[in-house]
């Protein structure tokens, strides 16, 4: 089974938690604060694995989660961070964001890496809390939470010639007489129901992937039949051969079938008229082709490169190979997605996200304030409420923070229930 589209979860590992200790030691009775620091979780990470070629793995775990960092422990000792969880894809994979859907990293080379979901920073110890004022704090935080979000997987086959075209015109035919690939064939619409690649080679020795495609049909780029599936295996293509059944057997006029595909491919994505096309006249040895291909030239002027062959006895397959093995070496690779001036051309893109110091405020139907925001959830979580410490300092950054004014000025009045997550405190004004 050929899986090309897959939707999964992915969490960096949490921080360890930061410990509160403090030195024991004979003949030293007011020992310092001797509490170490969690180590970092770890991050998820995919890497491109040249053997792959489907997401059919993906189907049955849809989950992956990186390790936390160990904990900080006494004697000053920090907690090992832990390793990264590798993921292996296929050559070809776009990750993108589930929710936004912005791509996160195209990976298209051998060995190539990207960070999907980042881990948390271990907490610090108590350590790192003294000062002259309080050398021997009760303090220490919780590891960082590490990131979570749903990614969706696409596999865009990576070939430099894609064959388009309608069911039953013979793409599927044509790949196995000009490559050593075994698709499916038959006498029946939609015989292909996945991509099939094969290695082409020319008589001078030039070589290059070629792609047979499901069929399209008319409304392909509003997912009827086969098509918003598959269409997507077009865009990494350098060359399109279009494939047109000049014998007209089925009852369609060749010319309305190449309109009809090219419309498709315009529909789903404007960039694929940019690539070079060859058309392909097969099935010249049925009768009446030649009369339509008189026609069908008359109708695409001489602009469009029309190549008459025969799949079946391999006839006049030559200059088509020649043809395409020629505009390969002149035609650049298309970016898939839009880059912009400011960004590397690298298909890994890291952009520095800064952290949200915004929050919001809104009043719950029994009369209770609710905070929610980024910055806040993620100190909540980095606090730990069991020691005294730690709950002074939390009401402290909610202070710096401005959340106690904001909600003076919401009408927030001495008692009034606060939540912040699971948690709830009193107002005191």
């Amino acid at each position: 089974m050929f899986v090309d589209h897959v939707k999964i979860y992915v969490k960096g590992g949490d921080g360890g938690d930061g410990m509160v200790a403090f030195r024991r030691e004979k003949y030293v009775p007011n020992g310092g604060p001797a509490g170490g620091d969690g180590g970092h979780g770890g991050n998820v990470v995919f890497e491109v694995e040249e053997g792959l070629r489907t997401l059919m793995d993906f189907r049955y775990k849809r989950h992956f989660k990186a390790d936390r960092g160990e904990h900080g422990m006494s004697k000053g000792m920090h907690g090992r961070k832990s390793e990264d969880l590798i993921v292996k894809v296929p050559p070809g994979t776009v990750v993108m964001n589930a929710e936004t859907k912005a791509v996160i990293a195209d990976l298209v080379e051998h060995g190539q890496r990207a960070i999907i979901a980042k881990a948390g920073r271990g907490g610090r110890g108590n350590c790192r809390f003294a000062t002259p004022a309080n050398p021997a704090p009760e303090l220490a935080e919780k590891g960082e939470p590490g990131e979570e979000l749903e990614v969706i997987l696409e596999l865009k086959v990576l070939a430099d010639v894609g064959l388009v075209g309608f069911p039953s015109v013979g793409k599927s035919t044509l790949l196995s007489v000009v490559s050593a690939a075994k698709p499916k064939i038959g006498a029946y619409h939609f015989t292909t129901i996945v991509p099939n690649l094969g290695m082409v080679e020319t008589e001078d020795g030039r070589s290059f992937a070629m792609a047979d495609l499901p069929g399209l049909i008319e409304g392909a780029h509003q997912g009827v039949g086969l098509g918003m599936q598959f269409l997507r295996h077009i865009e990494r293509t350098r060359v399109i051969v279009h494939v047109v059944d000049m014998s007209g057997m089925e009852g369609r006029d060749p010319y309305e079938d190449y309109v009809t595909i090219n419309n498709e491919l315009k529909e789903y994505n404007l960039r694929l008229t940019e690539r070079p096309q060859i058309v392909v006249a097969n099935k010249m040895d049925m009768p009446g082709a030649e009369e339509n291909l008189e026609e069908f030239k008359k109708k695409v002027g001489e602009d469009v490169k029309v190549f008459p062959v025969s799949a079946v006895s391999r006839q006049g397959l030559k200059p088509v190979l020649f043809e395409i093995a020629d505009l390969l070496e002149v035609t650049p690779e298309f970016q898939l997605h839009e880059i912009t001036e400011e960004e590397s051309d690298a298909t890994v893109l890291y952009k520095h996200k800064a952290q949200k110091d915004d929050f919001e405020i809104s009043r719950d139907s029994d009369g209770s304030w609710i905070l929610e925001g980024g910055s806040i959830e993620r100190l909540f979580k980095m606090t730990d409420f069991s020691r005294e410490d730690g709950i002074r300092r939390f009401a402290r950054q909610l202070r710096a923070m401005g959340i106690d004014d904001a909600l003076r000025e919401r009408g927030a009045v001495d008692g009034d229930i606060v939540r912040l997550l699971e948690f709830e405190f009193e107002f005191i004004d």
